[in-house]
């Protein structure tokens, strides 16, 4: 019997250090949407927005913005941390 592999799972693109700040604000919005087969995810949003701005994506600090408006206090701290971590080892 022959067996029936499912297709790969959708690759999301990932950060790397070379990432501009438009590559990381187009990847939070991935996250922020649900757009392209991410699961929605406001802390990997905020986390990708914050680098982006670090980066120089004016839009990206808006977002970020509107989005820590909708999150808890713990999760903005924890995409903080992320970001932190991201920059650390990225």
């Amino acid at each position: 019997m022959m067996s029936i592999e499912p297709p790969p799972a959708h690759v999301l693109p990932l950060p790397t250090a070379e990432s501009s700040g438009d590559e990381l604000f187009r990847m939070g919005l991935l996250y922020s949407t649900g757009q392209g087969g991410a699961p929605v995810d406001y802390v990997s949003a905020h986390m990708l927005f914050n680098l982006a701005a670090m980066r120089g994506s004016v839009e990206a600090k808006v977002y970020r913005k509107e989005l820590s408006q909708e999150m808890a206090s713990e999760d903005v701290a924890e995409a903080q941390r992320a970001a932190r971590e991201w920059l650390a080892h990225g």
